[in-house]
């Protein structure tokens, strides 16, 4: 660099010779060496002077690995630990090598062009240590040389030239300095004239000779700067700067600037700031006046180090920034990573801007064919703009390492690159996106080349593995002509956590009535279909030759379509202890299969039976795939590569439009895999669960093989889809076992377990008849009556033991409890119509066994759901109250009380459905206590027919029948029939009897479920148990305890043909004087109640007792007509008879009181104008259903009408001393006529 670069020291150089003496030599050669050497040394003194020469005697000992000293290496801590020149050989070899060219990128503009010519030979490896002939004294001689030629030689030589150039610099003080510039611009000699700054050839060619003054100062600011002497030294700049700018020399004028401002740095401390306007005025310079960049770089990387090392790494950012250029890609590459990592240094680090000029680095680096450096940028950068959100940057930083990296022979980093753009959600345009997706593809068939063997991970399409669904067994069985499947579970029916819970609560009961009521301790509910809402915590269990179905959910999340082919499941078997019979306590064994080899999967699996699935996924859409295996011997199945990641293979073939040709096409198949992990539920019970992020276990793919199971299947035939509420339809239901094994155990259970009732086996015939057949045929069993229609009832005793336990299950009668292989029953089903109008519901759950205990599986179940349309046929309303009669007059041969039994009938049917009229056959009744008697109709009138609207008013005389226990204490209920007709239809017997205990079952499984609630609505305190005591005893002075089944015909019209329906509708009477109803009441919303942030205190409770009201009843026994001739006697006495009859089973005190006087509205009506004389206040006692008679007097002054049931009766529990008396409820108007015997005086 002679020639283009300024040289300010070429004279007066120092002269130091130094001779070197080896003192390897031993014996008479060592000693006659040393002699010569000495001489040497002499003669250079007498020559140079002691102070310019020095004799430095070294390698004293030899190199021989045997010596047992071992002297360290001096040069370690300065050198590198791998040698350069061994780095240097590597990577020309590496680089000598034939570059991977990527079949996208032949012809790219970026590409590395050029060439290296060297010879890699001469490049041989530095040996390993350093010095080892030298010794300690050897070290120290070193130091000495070092030492002598410094203070002896060098600082004597620069102070001497120093002194020079100041006296020099001190004469030429005396001159004027305006004479000075005066006689340079005049008799300037040779040098260049004046020019403007402008004119940057003419300044850059000045030069100055050696003996120029300007020079010799420079000289001197060069010495003191070497000397540490930074202050002289920045004046002598600052001298040299202004004498240079004067002469418009600018390079000599911005070389004095760089090294004024360096000088000034160096000084420390406050006293003289850094300039650094100096060093931007010298890069300017450099740059745009004399056009040497190499200079101005330099001073620009001078002055960035000194800004960063004052923490101004905004400022130094800033100058490598404005330097560069597109002159030199490697250079500016260069500035801008510098310039990123001023940015990252920062006190406040600029994390973004730091990205984002090492994009641009790379970049330049690119374009300057450094694919190494471009790579590492890139990667730095990635690390900011991962996971942000900046889909678009990450697409473009992506997919730059994935090219740079397959270039450099990393296919693995190219393929994780490009698998990153695809896994993304990209808002590319679909052009890109289809660029993306074409770089791929070529990078993984690079890879894998011909080895198909290896299945890659593969990106896309996108699986939502939470969405993941597995369905154990066979898939349902469609219709076949009239028969109707159960719908069981299948994979197109939604999940409902409700309805989850419910089939769950069935299946209990049903557990629990098959082991005696009590649910066995290794209970599991059954699940066939597992989702992400389900329990999987623990391992399904599969059996042995049924399918089990994978339901795959995929997303293409690229505007280009893909197209899957030839899906598979990936599963791995355990061969360990077998799961099947009784539990082992051996561990099953690590030994797994796969059909990974396609010879296992030939033996033991039967994996995708249908190999030709296409699925055609466009963009913004969410299909599903089911994939199936069956397996074929008891082990462990997995779906997993692991323990815990569960995998599904899934071989798949890409292409990217109808657009492409038939050849790219082709060329763009790839096969590969994908894994299916399943995340289990996040855990969040213990304190450590909340505060780290732990999730459970998710099994829906580790299923447990069991041995063979029964296997069932249900049709339903005829069955109705609307009904009228209450009537009574005829089905077939069919169990068919299509299994090898047999089953037993054979109940169901329902959400409306009143709904049906099954028939025996024996009357279900072969064919069932056909709907016409409904004309004439009738549900019920029938005989002809020989009696009067409702003139004597019939009775009959029949025992109900399943009363005694209600519950929701039903064992399905079927011949000797088991079904066979292959074997299938038909039993007739009667359903009735829900009392309430309406789309209902309703859920059977059919539950089996095998009939070999002690399997991991002990149950199975079947599920079907059907909704039914009800619509309102007949209003019955019933009530029942106590006849009026005198209690001698009303006791039968068994000594009861009568009971009279109201029964209002309405027509509430809609007329477009159809029904013409409702025809009432026959009253029923059926207690342990009490039985319809007689049906009371004055007119004789029987015939009872009820057209839309219309209403009809029954009314029957019930009596007290004895209780009947069981030989066993099972309660029976006594039916009687009041039939309507000319025909008795037995109402105890199927369907009419199982339809009203299976009405029964459910009205007391509904009082057992509110009874909790109730309990806890009521409040504790001293009197809770008073109050039950009374409620108990109220409860049975007023209980009925009668149910009225009201049997009914209606004729439809339908297609021109009159079909006969028939139905029963059931009324509970439970107390005297409620009315109750057929007709569910609608529960009626609630009104909102305003909202109080402060809580008024309630008033404080009084329990009135309105039960009490009813323990006595009251008659008057008098005569309807009385005549008295007042004219003679003023006073009319009439005697009257008072009886009162203890309803209840306890002693009861009453009080009469005959002095209190009415003020109803309808004593008003009367004449009130009488007395009643004697005894007016009466103390009795009544025991258990007692009745007492007591006579009194009416004292009348008049004539007229009068109300005699003017006496308050009071009453109350005898044990209870502290209850006040209840006022009794009082019967009908007693009217009394009392005649005048002169009526003239009336």
């Amino acid at each position: 660099h002679g020639k283009t670069l300024l040289n300010w020291s070429r004279l007066h150089v120092i002269i130091y010779t130094y001779m070197y003496y080896c003192c390897k030599e031993t014996g008479y050669l060592a000693v006659s060496f040393y002699f010569r050497a000495e001489m040497v040394y002499e003669d250079m003194k007498q020559r140079y002077g002691p102070q310019g020469c020095y004799l430095l005697k070294i390698n004293s000992r030899a190199s021989s690995p045997e010596e047992e000293e071992q002297i360290p290496d001096p040069w370690s801590q300065y050198l590198h630990k791998q040698n350069l020149r061994n780095q240097v050989s590597s990577l020309l070899l590496t680089l000598l090598q034939p570059t991977m060219q990527h079949k996208l990128v032949e012809g790219n503009a970026f590409s590395l062009r050029f060439a290296f010519t060297g010879d890699t030979d001469s490049l041989a490896a530095a040996p390993g240590n350093h010095g080892t002939c030298l010794t300690l004294n050897d070290h120290d001689r070193i130091r000495q040389f070092i030492q002598e030629f410094t203070f002896r030689g060098l600082l004597p030589h620069i102070e001497k030239n120093i002194r020079q150039l100041n006296d020099q610099l001190v004469s030429r003080k005396g001159l004027s300095r305006s004479l000075f510039t005066a006689t340079k611009k005049f008799f300037g000699g040779g040098k260049v004239p004046e020019k403007s700054i402008n004119e940057p050839k003419s300044t850059y060619g000045l030069q100055y000779p050696p003996e120029a003054p300007e020079l010799q100062i420079r000289k001197m600011a060069d010495l003191c700067f070497l000397v540490q002497h930074y202050e002289l030294a920045y004046s002598c700049y600052h001298t040299a700067k202004k004498d240079f700018l004067s002469d418009q020399a600018m390079l000599y004028a911005a070389g004095a600037l760089e090294m004024a401002a360096v000088s000034a740095f160096l000084q420390g401390g406050a006293s003289r700031p850094y300039p650094s306007h100096y060093m931007d005025t010298a890069i300017q310079t450099y740059r745009d006046v004399c056009k040497n960049m190499m200079l101005a770089e330099r001073c620009a990387l001078l002055s960035a180090e000194i800004l960063k090392s004052q923490a101004k790494y905004s400022e130094a950012a800033a100058l490598l920034i404005k330097m560069t250029s597109e002159d030199s890609d490697l250079r500016s590459a260069l500035l801008l990573e510098q310039a990123a990592h001023c940015f990252i240094n920062m006190r406040n680090p600029m994390v973004r801007k730091f990205a984002f000029h090492m994009i641009l680095a790379g970049h330049r680096f690119s374009k300057a064919g450094q694919r190494r450096h471009a790579l590492r940028c890139y990667n730095q950068a990635m690390q900011v703009y991962k996971d942000r959100g900046w889909s678009l940057a990450e697409d473009h930083i992506n997919f730059t390492i994935g090219r740079q990296s397959f270039t450099l022979g990393q296919p693995e980093n190219a393929l994780q690159a490009f698998r990153q753009i695809l896994i993304n959600d990209s808002r590319q345009t679909a052009t890109q996106q289809a660029a993306f997706l074409r770089e791929y593809l070529y990078v993984v068939k690079s890879v894998l080349g011909e080895n198909e063997s290896c299945l890659p991970q593969l990106p896309l399409p996108h699986i939502h593995s939470s969405a993941t669904r597995v369905y154990f067994g066979h898939e349902r069985r469609l219709a076949e002509g009239d028969k109707q499947a159960a719908t069981h579970v299948s994979l197109d029916q939604e999940y409902d956590q409700d309805l989850s819970v419910l089939w769950c609560q069935l299946e209990e009961q049903l557990a629990a009535s098959a082991n005696r009521g009590i649910l066995p301790s290794n209970f599991q509910t059954t699940q066939c279909c597992l989702n992400s809402q389900t329990n999987n915590l623990h391992h399904p269990l599969a059996v042995i030759e049924e399918p089990i179905i994978v339901e795959v959910t995929f997303r293409n999340p690229l505007k280009v379509s893909l197209l899957l082919s030839n899906l598979s499941l990936l599963w791995r078997f355990s061969t360990g202890t077998p799961l099947g019979g009784k539990e082992s306590s051996e561990q099953i064994s690590e030994e797994m299969i796969t059909n990974e080899d396609t010879s296992a999967g030939e033996v033991i699996i039967l994996t995708n039976p249908s190999s030709t699935i296409y699925i055609f996924l466009d963009w913004c859409l969410d299909p599903s795939l089911k994939l199936s295996i069956i397996p074929s011997i008891c082990f462990m199945l997995l779906l997993s590569q692991k323990k815990e990641i569960v995998t599904t293979e899934i071989i798949k073939e890409f292409y990217l439009g109808s657009e492409e040709t038939k050849t790219t096409l082709d060329s763009m198949i790839i096969r590969g895999r994908q894994d299916l992990k399943i995340q289990g539920p996040r855990l969040n019970l213990t304190k450590e669960d909340k505060m780290q992020v732990r999730y459970g276990a998710d099994r829906r793919l580790e299923p447990i093989i069991t041995p063979p199971m029964p296997l069932m299947e249900v049709f339903f035939l005829q069955f109705p889809t609307a009904l009228l509420c209450g009537e009574i339809r005829k089905a077939y239901v069919e169990f068919c076992n299509v299994s090898a094994v047999a089953l037993c155990g054979l109940r169901v259970a329902s959400t409306h377990p009143d709904f049906f009732t099954f028939g025996s086996q024996s009357t279900a015939p072969f064919t069932p008849p056909s709907p016409d057949s409904a004309e004439n045929c009738s549900a019920y069993v029938t005989f002809p009556s020989p009696l009067q229609p409702g003139s004597m009832s019939s009775e009959t005793l029949v025992s109900a033991p399943a009363c005694s336990q209600p519950s929701r299950v039903t064992e399905i009668p079927i011949h000797g409890g088991t079904l066979q292989p292959g074997q299938s029953v038909r039993l007739p089903l009667w359903l009735r119509g829900p009392d309430q109008e309406g789309v209902h519901e309703i859920n059977f759950l059919f539950y089996y066994e095998n009939t070999e205990k002690g399997l991991k599986i002990s149950h199975r179940v079947l599920r079907h759901t059907v909704f039914i349309c009800a619509s309102r046929s007949l209003s019955v309303q019933a009530s029942a109250c106590r006849s009026s009669a005198s209690p001698h007059h009303s006791l039968d041969d068994k000594g009861s009380g009568g009971t009279l039994v109201f029964i209002d009938v309405e027509n509430v049917n809609a007329s477009e459905s159809g029904v013409r009229e409702f025809h009432i056959v026959q009253v029923s009744s059926s207690s342990q206590h009490w039985r319809l008697h007689k049906y009371i109709n004055p007119c004789n009138n029987y015939d009872c027919r009820l057209s839309s609207r219309e209403r009809a008013k029954l009314c029957f005389k019930a009596m007290r029948c004895k209780p009947h226990e069981g030989s066993d204490g099972v309660k029976e209920y006594t039916f009687a029939d009041l039939n309507l007709g000319n025909e008795r239809i037995m109402s105890s017997s199927t369907p009419c009897g199982d339809f009203f205990f299976s009405c029964r079952q459910s009205s007391v499984l509904e009082q057992v479920n509110s009874a909790p609630r109730n309990s806890r609505s009521q409040g504790s305190g001293h009197s809770d148990n008073t109050a039950s005591d009374i409620t108990n005893i109220a409860k049975k002075c007023n209980e009925l305890d009668l149910n009225i089944i009201v049997i009914w015909k209606a004729y439809v019209v339908e297609d021109n043909k009159q079909l006969i329906l028939e139905g029963q509708l059931h009324v509970a009477l439970q107390t005297f004087g409620k009315e109750a109803s057929s007709l569910i009441p609608k529960e009626e919303t609630q009104e909102m109640m305003l909202l109080r942030f402060k809580s008024e205190l309630p008033p404080p409770v009084i329990l009135p007792y309105p039960e009490l009201s009813q323990l006595i009843r009251t008659n008057l026994c008098y005569p309807e007509t009385f005549t008295h001739h007042f004219v003679k006697e003023s006073l009319c006495l009439v005697p009257v008879t008072l009886t009162l009859s203890n309803c209840s089973l306890v002693q009861i005190d009453v009080i009469i009181d005959l002095r209190h006087k009415s003020s109803s509205s309808e004593s008003l009506e009367v004449h009130t104008s009488f007395a009643w004389v004697g005894q007016t206040q009466y103390k009795l006692q009544l025991g258990c259903q007692e009745v007492v008679r007591l006579t009194l007097q009416a004292c009348f002054f008049r004539a007229g009408v009068y109300n005699l049931n003017t006496p308050l009766v009071f009453a109350k529990p005898a044990e209870h001393s502290t209850l006040c008396e209840s006022s009794q409820q009082t019967a009908s108007p007693a009217l009394i006529i009392i005649n005048n015997a002169c009526p003239l005086l009336s």
